[in-house]
């Protein structure tokens, strides 16, 4: 005897949550979107899952996208997925009318790049008379001051800065993406608080130059506190700041439009930031 629609996605959901441990929250988003599945297959005469084929899918899809945003269908037919794959390994039908249905593909979204004084602000906001506010003057810095990923940074040894310092025309050695070496230049700005920060006593050249208060080196967590941290004390004399959402994501691309728009090439762009492809670096022209 063949199940119903509703008992299938009842089955379905107990999996998810017993089998692949999903949260609470997320077996209810799918019950909503399943919800809305069965209630069109209905409107069909579709009793039971066995009878779907992929033109129904399809019909799902192109009606979910008239008015819906492109993330909300997408949620949609990732849960339609998952349950006719979970239906077809179970043995409940004979096919999987949904394996090539694919998502609409998202618009990226692109970061908004920081006016010049909301950046001012951000990198004054640090008090470096304290040791651990001029290490995160000079963390702010070098963020905004290359493009520099949060993970290039962290990974950064005082070796590889002091080498930076003593040559101005090599630049700072960075390890992107795959572990692909480029050199970043460095202004003037940057080099100053940069120097600064590399006069601390105690330091050694296999040491990190962004320590934690371990002397291991920062986290991509602890990067993203003290730039909040330091974003809310500057929205004290920023009123600004209050309604943005700063990230390192979006300090990377002001650094980016801020090279953009004093003239500097695209494909000179790419190569500072390491993207590896210059399309990637469009995505900057088109903001």
């Amino acid at each position: 005897m063949s199940r119903g629609i509703g008992e299938s996605i009842a089955d379905y959901l107990n999996h998810a949550r017993a089998e692949r441990g999903l949260s609470a929250n997320t077996v209810a988003a799918y019950r909503r979107d399943l919800g809305l599945y069965r209630d069109f297959l209905a409107s069909r005469g579709i009793g039971n899952l066995a009878e779907v084929t992929p033109v129904e899918v399809t019909e799902f899809v192109r009606e979910l996208a008239v008015g819906q945003a492109r993330a909300s269908v997408a949620r949609h037919v990732v849960s339609v997925r998952n349950l006719h794959q979970f239906a077809a390994e179970e043995g409940l039908t004979p096919t999987d009318p949904a394996a090539d249905v694919s998502p609409p593909r998202l618009e990226r979204r692109l970061p908004k790049a920081l006016p010049v004084d909301v950046v001012a602000a951000i990198l004054e906001a640090p008090d470096t008379d304290t040791v651990e506010g001029l290490r995160d003057a000079a963390l702010l810095e070098l963020l905004y001051g290359t493009g520099a990923r949060v993970s290039e940074v962290c990974g950064l040894d005082v070796d590889d800065l002091t080498a930076a310092l003593a040559d101005p025309d090599l630049g700072l050695r960075l390890f992107g993406k795959g572990r692909k070496e480029r050199c970043t230049p460095m202004s003037k700005a940057t080099r100053t608080v940069m120097a600064a920060w590399l006069r601390e006593p105690g330091r050694s050249p296999d040491q990190p130059v962004f320590p934690n208060a371990r002397g291991g080196p920062l986290s991509s967590h602890g990067v993203h506190y003290l730039l909040a941290k330091h974003v809310a004390a500057a929205s004290l004399n920023c009123p600004s700041l209050k309604h943005k959402r700063v990230s390192p994501h979006v300090l990377r691309h002001t650094t980016a439009m801020d090279l953009l728009q004093a003239g500097v090439e695209q494909a000179v762009i790419a190569l500072w930031l390491g993207h590896a492809s210059i399309e990637t670096t469009q995505i900057y022209l088109d903001a």
